[in-house]
């Protein structure tokens, strides 16, 4: 469990509120990720949108709030992808995120902020919390920036340990998107276990 700088008591008594947000909801292979944080006080400084920062700062960020804030992830399989749907999947790893965080509160949290225009409310079994989304909250809101920058850096080093079993695709680079890299290698060596076959480019790749 990370150090974290509330106690017990201080959370029974002040307003508790979750960042939740999930990677990798659009590539070709790989899980979804979702990240939830409760930030630490002081808050890491610089937190933004993951996508807006570089990889060297987002790992430094990425170690200071696993070191200082309570977190937690919840990943999704492909196999569970293609029989759930990416949708249900990114909202199952929210839940599994939350869950896990709250096994660590003494209480649950006031609110849930959740990046985007949806949230898992009254669309995952286990949802339990008040959540409202945002839209662009990664940017927004530094709980849901600093779960932007765990979530990306978890499935990153996890789709890194996959690019060393299936070289071909270049997921060290990529992270399982589409890219012309990752299309070509699909072309010569077909779909891995590892990629989600109930998408379009997967599904198609006879018509290649």
């Amino acid at each position: 469990m990370p150090a974290f700088s509330h106690t017990p008591a201080q959370l029974a008594t002040e307003r508790t509120v979750i960042g939740v947000d999930e990677a990798g909801r659009g590539p070709l292979a790989g899980p979804v990720v979702a990240a939830a944080v409760l930030l630490c006080k002081p808050r890491p400084s610089g937190l933004d949108d993951s996508k807006k920062l570089s990889r060297a700062r987002r790992e430094v960020l990425d170690e200071q709030i696993r070191r200082r804030c309570l977190w937690a992830v919840g990943v999704v399989d492909v196999e569970t992808i293609d029989r759930i749907n990416i949708f249900a999947a990114t909202m199952l790893a929210m839940t599994i995120a939350v869950t896990s965080l709250c096994a660590q509160l003494s209480t649950d949290p006031h609110e849930v902020l959740v990046d985007g225009n949806l949230t898992p409310h009254g669309r995952c079994e286990g949802w339990r919390w008040p959540a409202r989304p945002i839209v662009g909250g990664d940017a927004l809101e530094p709980c849901i920036s600093a779960a932007s920058i765990v979530a990306k850096e978890h499935r990153d080093r996890m789709m890194r340990a996959y690019a060393a079993v299936h070289p071909h695709y270049g997921w060290e680079r990529n992270a399982g998107y589409g890219t012309p890299e990752h299309m070509a290698a699909l072309r010569e060596h077909g779909a891995t276990p590892l990629h989600r076959r109930s998408f379009a480019p997967i599904a198609q790749l006879d018509l290649f």
